[in-house]
């Protein structure tokens, strides 16, 4: 067992390397804080244009799995998470988002996590940003 007073950083297998100074996840004992997950796919480099992932549900759910590599990779899992923030760029995306994000995990057993959603500016072409706080053990 790790010592809790350490931080450790979590980094998926799939990853490919953050483009800034931070880890994809850190734990501190039975804290687990993701980074915001875009939406681009392992290996994929960041977006130049929005024709290469134009539609906002392609974006909601590969984020979702992003945020998904990094609990599986700190042995957790979305039972764990207790909250949520999610970055939209568009008002008018909310009522898609919210569809996505309830199906996504509505195999989820327990009640959902509390969830917070902001309107943001993000990297051109980037419609959707994630992140989870989770609790282990």
């Amino acid at each position: 067992m790790s010592d809790p007073r350490t931080k450790t950083a979590i980094v998926p297998a799939t990853h490919s390397g953050a483009t800034g100074p931070y880890s994809p996840g850190s734990r501190k004992g039975d804290i687990l804080q993701t980074a915001g997950q875009l939406g681009l796919p392992p290996g994929a480099p960041h977006l130049r244009s929005t024709d290469q992932y134009p539609n906002l549900a392609a974006q909601v759910l590969q984020a979702l799995d992003n945020v998904t590599a990094v609990l599986t990779e700190a042995g957790s899992g979305w039972a764990d998470v207790i909250m949520v923030r999610a970055h939209l760029t568009d008002t008018a995306h909310f009522r898609e988002f919210n569809t996505l994000y309830s199906e996504y995990l509505a195999t989820e057993q327990g009640s959902l996590p509390s969830r917070t959603t902001v309107y943001v500016g993000l990297p051109a072409g980037c419609l959707v940003e994630i992140d989870a706080l989770a609790v282990l053990g």
